[in-house]
């Protein structure tokens, strides 16, 4: 379940001292994608600088549950002369840190903590500045952070960004030795945020003159020799053909529309926009290699796209800023994709939700959430029957979706030795591809906009078709046509009522061969079947070549429904294994039979559907064998949905297959109220028997007692209670009590 990366992949040490200060580093990170940028640095001064040398060893932090991972951080820790960690906010791992790093607090020559667990920040030392009393301290720093907090909303590393840009407003209420060392911290914060490898070198060296070098060591060691921190923008706009990040969404248009690589359908105003929402320490680490593909992709399927990035964890901000027009305040982008992997506002600490909602129903616009690979390496990922990691999927599934997000799906790997992001191909299209189906939904006009029903038969391999739970399936599908007929969409020949209806999808006159009391819609030729559905062969193992037996006629794939105009309303084919339904959640071999296959790809292949709706709850798309979460392009809930949006009606009392819906089939969810339940009382004879046994409590004691005993067994055997009870054919006045 959890990563076996070994943490001795990040530990690099010099190949030859040459007389110079040898300084151990140890850090502990969230992601990896300061590996690459701390590797590149470490080797640099390793490689050219005359005074000292380093030995790093590098963990990131979810590596800590395992055992010899967590031995070896103890070790390293005890040896070290820098400990540096950022963005550790699992709360049992923090504790962990804490227990290896707080024995050895005070040999450390520094110990730099940025972003955490309060209690993990408390590690912190830097000569006279501490932050041991953090969340208790009455300090001008901690009184600051506080009230800037109170006033923003913002969690704490955009706390931290309001006292970079805020410093000198601090330093002058500290005494001069404990300002240089804020100052200090502030700075590393800079080189930390910064990023890029020149940025982390000269970290390093800053800490190793101003506090792990002493004596002889500090006097042959100039000073000069690191620069100050290279600053990126706090928040703007990135592309990877830009010249440089803007800060103005204008500029970044002017640009756009300059630009010679690409054709004039992506210069066009109306030309579809994806907007992406991305993590600074992705770019200024130059770990980007997945956004540039997510972007190449969009561009070259005709989206345009407007990438900006948040140097905190507040990404309402650039999305405030820089996804509307400046003079209209309309919005620039049809849809959205972030890529952070975090909740809109707050990261994986402290989420602000209602301000992300806020900032997300102004925007009015799909946010599909799209995932890095964070405590897997690609390899553990794919070979994995349980998916994505359980701690990524509380954190950046179920967390975003109390934003509002849509479509958790896997964008990005990981390089098991370097950290760096790799861009899984396959999944960077089908994000793609469903981004501009979403963007592309919104523009396109709805006269021709086509919208497949599908219905199912509930509960599942029954035969009840166009049933669902909780829910008249054809009376609300006749309310959902007319309103779209009557809201500017071509719905044709609706039938006057609900009934008629489904005797037209059901009882067609024309319906023949397997199903006779189905609509054949469409007949799709092996042939066919083959050429649009790539997966088909693998289908084969278990229910041989097509077209098999289940929706077919021997000879074609059979799909059922009918089509009114732009709407078609389609039956969903059976699960394929009558009286064992749930063979296709337990058995690894399982697999939809070809007629499932067949109606999907009909769906978005052959009809060409810009939306589906699932209608009521539930079907069997979502079930299908796959991962459990985080789906690959082998997953079959993957496969079948394809590049279609998917819109799902289900029932609000049932959450739980409703969120599988959601993470499996990539489903909007659209609830819908389950019918108010009474208590419905006794009826006939056994009301009448409540009414003879309340009269007994109350006249047992008279002389009528001994009749209504009587009584009550009578009515016993006139309801049938004595099938179930032996009623005694004794008088009652002859029975003791």
């Amino acid at each position: 379940m959890f990563t076996q990366v070994k943490s001795t992949i990040r530990h690099i040490a010099p190949d030859d001292l040459r007389g110079r200060k040898l300084i151990k580093v140890v850090y502990v990170v969230l992601e990896s994608q300061y590996q690459s940028a701390l590797s590149q640095a470490v080797r640099e001064i390793n490689a050219n600088h005359p005074s000292v040398a380093i030995e790093i060893s590098g963990y990131l932090i979810e590596e800590l549950r395992n055992s010899e991972n967590y031995e070896e951080l103890k070790r390293d820790i005890a040896s070290a002369n820098i400990f540096i960690a950022s963005l550790i906010f699992i709360e049992d791992l923090a504790q962990k840190v804490v227990a290896a790093v707080e024995p050895h607090r005070d040999n450390l020559d520094v110990s730099v903590v940025f972003p955490s667990m309060p209690e993990v920040m408390r590690l912190n030392k830097m000569g006279s500045f501490s932050l041991a009393q953090l969340g208790q301290s009455k300090s001008v720093i901690a009184n600051f952070m506080k009230k800037r907090k109170e006033k923003s909303g913002a969690g704490f590393q955009d706390g931290m960004l309001k006292l970079l840009r805020t410093l000198p407003q601090v330093l002058k209420f500290l005494p001069m030795e404990k300002a240089q060392d804020a100052r200090n911290f502030m700075l590393s914060f800079q080189y930390w945020l910064g990023g890029s490898a020149e940025n982390l070198e000269n970290f390093l060296l800053m800490l190793a003159d101003k506090y792990v070098l002493k004596g002889v060591e500090k006097e042959s060691f100039v000073a000069a020799e690191y620069q100050a921190p290279v600053v990126y923008p706090d928040m703007g706009i990135w592309h990877p053909l830009a010249p440089n990040m803007f800060e103005d969404v204008r500029e970044y248009l002017n640009w756009y529309a300059v630009r010679r690589d690409i054709s004039r359908n992506l210069k066009d105003p109306l030309a579809p926009c994806v907007g992406l929402v991305l993590q600074r320490t992705h770019l200024v680490t130059g770990d980007d290699a997945h956004y540039v593909a997510i972007v190449q992709e969009l561009e070259s399927l005709g989206a345009k796209v407007l990438p900006v990035f948040a140097g905190g964890l507040d990404f309402s901000k650039p999305i405030e800023a820089y996804f509307y027009e400046p003079t209209t305040k309309l919005q620039l982008v049809d849809a959205v994709v972030s890529l952070t992997g975090f909740a809109l506002v707050g990261g994986p600490a402290r989420q602000d939700h209602p301000k992300a909602i806020e900032a997300l129903k102004r925007l009015n616009r799909p946010y599909m959430v799209a995932l890095p690979l964070v405590f897997q390496t690609t390899e553990e990922w794919l070979d994995s029957d349980l998916g994505l990691h359980p701690i990524q999927v509380a954190l950046q599934i179920a967390i975003p979706e109390l934003d509002g997000a849509i479509e958790p799906i896997i964008l990005s790997g990981k390089d098991g030795a370097t950290g760096k992001a790799i861009a899984l191909q396959d999944r960077v299209e089908i994000v793609a591809q469903r981004a501009l189906k979403w963007a592309t939904l919104r523009r396109k006009p709805k006269l021709i906009k086509k919208v497949a029903i599908t219905v199912f038969s509930f509960p599942p391999d029954k035969g009840n078709v166009g049933t669902a739970a909780y829910l008249d399936v054809f009376g609300s599908i006749h309310e959902v046509m007319k309103g779209l007929r009557n809201n500017g969409y071509d719905v044709q020949d609706i039938p006057e009522t609900p009934q008629e209806l489904l005797e037209q999808v059901i009882h067609d006159a024309q319906a023949q061969y397997n199903s006779p009391e189905l609509n054949i819609a469409y007949k799709m030729s092996v042939p066919e079947y083959e050429a649009l559905t790539p997966y088909s062969q693998r289908l084969e193992e278990n229910w041989g070549p097509p077209p098999g037996n289940l929706n077919s006629d021997g000879q074609n794939l059979l799909i059922y429904g009918k089509q009114f105009g732009n709407v078609f309303i389609g039956v969903q084919p059976t699960f394929g294994y009558e009286g064992d339904p749930m063979r296709l959640l337990f058995s690894r071999s399982a697999s939809p039979h070809h007629g499932f296959a067949a109606y999907y790809t009909y769906l978005e292949r052959i009809w060409g559907a810009d939306a589906v709706l699932h209608f009521g709850t539930h079907g069997s798309l979502e079930f299908m064998p796959g991962k459990q979460m985080g789906m690959s392009g082998d997953c079959y809930p993957d496969q079948l949905i394809g590049s279609i949006p998917n819109l799902y009606y289900y029932a609000a009392n049932n959450p739980s297959e409703a969120t599988i819906a959601k993470r499996r089939s990539y489903a909007e969810t659209i609830s819908y109220l389950t019918p108010p339940a009474e208590n419905a009382g006794l009826y006939k004879g056994l009301k009448e028997l409540s009414e003879l046994i309340a009269s007994y409590q109350t006249l047992k004691d008279t002389g009528r007692g001994v009749s209504i005993v009587n009584s009550i067994m009578d009515k016993c055997r006139i309801v049938n209670l004595d099938k179930d009870i032996h009623i005694p054919e004794t008088d009652s006045k002859d029975m003791s009590s």
